[in-house]
């Protein structure tokens, strides 16, 4: 199992202050086995991983490949007469808990650093390392993930500070100043939608490696987050700002020309309205949200709306198949319901008419 690492730091195994192995799970899937709690502590942080005992024994195995020599620990010996002895007696896990927690501890106080500085060993405690090529992960482990998020808010935070310096400068009328920082915060937004949808797909990776349904919803929540935010930021680089915030007079976006050269230009005795023609017979009606803009505005403007309308429409498209899927069941339901009252009705018309009988041969009787 490969995991790539993160980008803000390195943590070099010489980081790690202290390696526990806390308890054991029992798991049924895809067979039933045990694993072990590793609880890894570092100097910023702590992290816990899930490790069976086969991946303590590939691990030693990738340890003497990569090295050329045996860690300065034995693992605990294999379960004797497996097949006749049962593998969740407490004692015997005990006894593999303690040896598994004094192998790792071995290999980090050794005096050599061959060992715990090898790749195998990293992976296997899942330390986050150096990410070659300098590209976005694409695989996580859980704390590598909370790595990344953390990456993505500071990219964030550092776009949300150019946008306010832009609306400072534009108000102090440093419309060169302000165009940078907007040129600025859009270079920091590019790629990081793809980072955020590579997290989310990271979920599911992590998902599977142990982690509570509790946690998983958490992270959830946190890349919602992180969309939203980034959606807003999206908006605010791309669409210039609105009339009312420009003095009065001014057009309302840093390229507006001078009135002089409108006038110069259109000439003064203009009766017509200036207005932006699109090619129609009828040109559309400005409103606050366009007349500010230009048109590179007015494109990111239609964008953006586009993207919105085409996530509605997706949401929609969801709401629909589960109303469909509903509707379906309720289906499937009144079936099941009209035969089983089908079968009522004949067992009382049964029923009915050996009542008749007996009423019947009773007459007789009489």
């Amino acid at each position: 199992m490969h995991f790539c690492g993160n980008v803000i730091t390195t943590l070099s195994m010489t980081a790690i202050q202290a390696v526990h192995i806390r308890g054991h799970e029992e798991r049924s899937s895809p067979k039933p086995h045990t694993v072990y709690r590793i609880e890894i502590q570092a100097h910023v942080r702590s992290w816990h991983m899930w490790r069976r005992y086969s991946e303590f024994d590939d691990l030693h195995t990738e340890l003497i490949k990569s090295t050329g020599a045996p860690p300065p620990a034995t693992l605990p010996p294999k379960h004797k007469l497996s097949l006749i002895r049962t593998r969740t007696d407490p004692q015997d896990l005990e006894r593999r808990r303690t040896g598994l927690e004094n192998y790792l501890r071995a290999i980090i106080s050794a005096k050599e650093d061959k060992w715990r500085e090898s790749f195998p060993f990293r992976d296997f405690l899942g330390v986050p390392v150096s990410r070659q090529g300098g590209g976005p992960p694409t695989q996580f482990t859980s704390a590598t993930w909370l790595d990344e998020h953390i990456e993505l808010q500071t990219r964030i935070r550092a776009v949300r500070a150019d946008v306010n310096k832009r609306d400072a400068l534009s108000d102090r009328g440093d419309v060169g100043a302000s165009h940078k920082a907007n040129v600025a915060a859009k270079a920091k937004l590019a790629g990081l939608s793809a980072r955020i949808s590579m997290l989310d797909k990271g979920l599911e990776e992590i998902g599977l490696s142990g982690i509570s349904e509790g946690e998983l919803q958490r992270r959830v929540d946190m890349v919602a987050r992180l969309r939203d935010d980034h959606e807003k930021l999206t908006r605010m680089v791309t669409v210039a700002r609105q009339a009312s915030r420009a003095p009065p007079g001014e057009s309302g976006y840093a390229n507006a020309p001078p009135e002089s050269d409108r006038e110069a230009l259109l000439g003064t005795n203009s009766l017509k309205p200036v207005t932006r023609v699109f090619g129609a017979k009828q040109p559309p009606q400005e409103t606050e949200q366009t007349r500010p803009l230009d048109d590179h505005g007015i494109l990111g403007l239609q964008q953006v709306q586009i993207q919105q309308q085409d996530e509605q429409l997706s949401q929609l498209t969801s709401i629909l198949q589960r109303q469909k899927q509903l509707g379906l069941a309720i289906h499937n339901e009144i079936g099941s319901q009209i035969e089983l009252l089908d079968d009522l009705s004949n067992e009382v018309d049964r029923v009915g008419g050996k009542l008749t009988t007996a009423n019947r041969q009773l007459n007789r009787l009489g």
